[in-house]
């Protein structure tokens, strides 16, 4: 009789020095961190990420409200970065001071917030982590692959910054037109989708990442 020939499984060996493992043990490390207002109310130094939670009542959030709300928040609505500001001349920013980089990151977002027509800041909470430099992007870009925060994968903008004077022919963010408010954003084109258009990706979004 023929013998079958056993079919070896080959596990890959976890190696915890793997620049995706690393990036993973930063992920989970901000998401013990505790909650705290958006902005937090004490300035402190640092750069690193960070997430942002809503649990408002906007009618196309809540199914976000439901995820953060009773002191939950388990799905961030926005994650991002503050670097250091030697790293925006292309540089890690090693050695380099961080300052109060995420602080000063939190509360343009805070008036981001504060500016816009349909949204409370009341309703916004956030968690932070200082990060050693070489390990904020990778942080980040893990955050992102885990939560699919809807701000930064399908209703973007809300990071932008005012492009100055003689760039106000670039098109409005689908964040600005579902969320209109800020100066700058008024003097930008409008999008190419009205809000009913959005409200039906925020949906999509739902339907594809949360259930």
């Amino acid at each position: 009789m023929s013998q079958k020939k056993l079919k070896i499984r080959i596990e890959k060996p976890y190696n915890p020095l793997e620049k995706k493992n690393l990036g993973v043990s930063v992920a989970d490390a901000l998401l013990t961190r505790s909650i705290h207002p958006l902005p937090p109310k004490e300035p402190f130094l640092g750069a690193g990420i960070y997430a942002i939670y809503y649990v408002g009542k906007f009618t196309h959030y809540n199914r976000w409200r439901e995820l953060n709300s009773r002191g939950k928040f388990t799905c961030p609505i926005y994650v991002g970065k503050a670097i250091p500001p030697g790293a925006r001349k292309g540089g890690f920013g090693l050695e380099t001071a961080p300052g109060p980089a995420i602080y000063n990151r939190l509360n343009e977002h805070a008036k981001s917030v504060k500016q816009t027509t349909n949204l409370d800041i009341d309703d916004f909470f956030s968690r932070y982590l200082v990060v050693d430099d070489i390990w904020i992007p990778l942080g980040e870009s893990l955050l992102i692959d885990m939560f699919h925060p809807l701000w930064n994968v399908t209703i973007e903008g809300f990071g932008n910054h005012d492009p100055g004077k003689g760039r106000y022919n670039q098109k409005c963010s689908s964040w600005d037109t579902l969320h209109p408010g800020r100066p700058w954003a008024a003097k930008l084109q409008p999008f190419d989708k009205a809000n009913l258009e959005i409200a039906k990706m925020v949906k999509s979004h739902i339907s594809q990442y949360l259930g």
